[in-house]
């Protein structure tokens, strides 16, 4: 059964979830408050009721989307920030933050607010965890890119998002933009032909973590302990704490041009196109060695998928598409072909900046309320994550792989396989599903 496909009413009734919860043993640690999507007839928010919601992280991304984006037919009710200056510095330059419920964690906020959806804006080290446990808490989510920092913890959040019938997307928003989904459609259906090759930007890689000499002073009002989640806890560093994105204990390279960073956006985008949503590519390889060496992946059909671009800008969010009958470039809000028939019927360019994420919300809380599928549906954002996992792995290795992508298993290979998930600090470990 292709989990993308099966368009169906996602939400159980509310005798089966509380069934189901209260035999969970995973959220033995906080008690379980049902939201209201679960609670009122007919099992969801009503077309007039607005969608109560939490935000998990006050960091970057979450600010940007509380300050510049638009929330339609939902109202932020509590937020939770392991750092409490940072929720109450959010709670003063964002309209309407006064009146946040704020809690020191996402354990506080499930156990004692009453939401119906919760934005996962955390580290993403701490994401997937956070994810589950929301989930088991009867909420929907939106979940920041990347999805998952290995590749194996996204096949379980995948089963906690069908086991407990919730919706889940990631914040890929290129998704939404109505001009992306034209030109990918274009591509899925032969508009340049048979794609053979595709070509990305050689995305960088993160680096590895080095202790310094000394810790610094540690921050007031910072738990340290559950900031640090599943990794070990470390003496703190203030460049750790606001740069956690460069290192891979922590991320797969989330700067600019990271890996998992701009990355996740643009091999998304080659995942939409070639209509691999639920799949992946077959077999990697290093084009020479080096740290930041070009890499190639090969799909079942032949295609190649070619991480050889260099840094340009916003291009990088996209990808070039090449058919046996012309060549379409993917971007952030628009395309660019040399077929110039295919712009005929384009929908307008999507602007950068402010609000340009606004579609992609607007569908989640559609689908609160539809219980359909978003736009990119938890498995979408755990296929489109593991290609940056992949590309982080062969550089490792500096060899050539093969990848099962129906097992997500490296084909007779134990160390490649090693890299596949890592060890989880005792207390953060991945609740059982089911």
């Amino acid at each position: 059964m292709n989990p993308i496909k099966e368009k169906t009413n996602l939400l159980p009734n509310r005798r089966e979830f509380l069934r189901r919860a209260a035999a969970s043993t995973a959220l033995a640690a906080f008690p379980l408050v049902v939201p209201r999507s679960v609670l009122g007839a007919p099992g969801q928010p009503g077309p007039n009721d607005r969608i109560q919601v939490g935000f998990v992280g006050l960091g970057g991304r979450a600010r940007w989307i509380l300050k510049n984006e638009a929330l339609p037919g939902a109202e932020v009710v509590a937020v939770s920030d392991c750092f409490l200056e940072r929720m109450d510095q959010a709670a003063q330059q964002i309209a309407g933050g006064d009146k946040w419920a704020k809690y020191p964690s996402h354990r506080h906020l499930l156990e004692k607010a009453k939401l119906d959806a919760v934005f996962v804006e955390t580290t993403t080290h701490a994401r997937v965890l956070v994810c589950m446990h929301a989930l088991q808490a009867g909420c929907d989510v939106y979940a920041e890119k990347p999805l998952t920092l290995t590749i194996a913890e996204g096949r379980p959040l995948v089963k906690a998002v069908r086991h407990y019938k919730r919706v889940l997307t990631t914040g890929s928003q290129q998704r939404s933009m109505p001009i992306n989904v034209y030109a990918s459609k274009l591509v899925r259906e032969g508009a340049i032909g048979k794609v053979h090759t595709v070509i990305a930007c050689n995305y960088e890689g993160p680096r590895t973590y080095k202790q310094k000499d000394a810790p610094d002073p540690m921050p007031k009002g910072l738990d340290w302990d559950l900031w640090c989640n599943q990794t070990e806890v470390r003496p703190y560093d203030k460049e750790l704490h606001f740069k956690w994105a460069l290192w891979d204990d922590y991320d797969g390279g989330g700067q600019v041009w990271g890996v998992t960073g701009w990355g996740t956006h643009g091999l998304d985008q080659v995942q939409c196109a070639l209509g691999t949503d639920d799949t992946g590519p077959v077999e990697i390889w290093p084009e020479e060695q080096g740290p930041r060496c070009r890499v190639t992946m090969r799909y079942a059909n032949g295609t190649l998928l070619k991480m050889e671009g260099k840094n340009r800008g916003h291009e990088d969010l996209g990808a070039i598409f090449v058919g046996d009958k012309g060549r379409i470039e993917i971007v952030r809000g628009n395309f660019h072909t040399d077929l110039p028939e295919l712009k005929k019927d384009a929908p307008p360019i999507t602007p950068e900046g402010p609000k340009e994420s606004i579609p992609h919300i607007q569908n989640f809380f559609d689908c609160v309320r539809s219980r359909k599928l978003p736009a990119a549906d938890v498995e979408i954002g755990h296929r489109a994550t593991t290609l940056c996992h992949l590309m982080n792995i062969c550089r490792k290795l500096q060899r050539k792989l093969q990848w099962d992508p129906k097992a997500e298993v490296f084909v007779g290979d134990e160390e490649a396989n090693k890299l596949v998930s890592r060890p989880r600090r005792k207390g953060y470990e991945l609740p059982k599903v089911g």
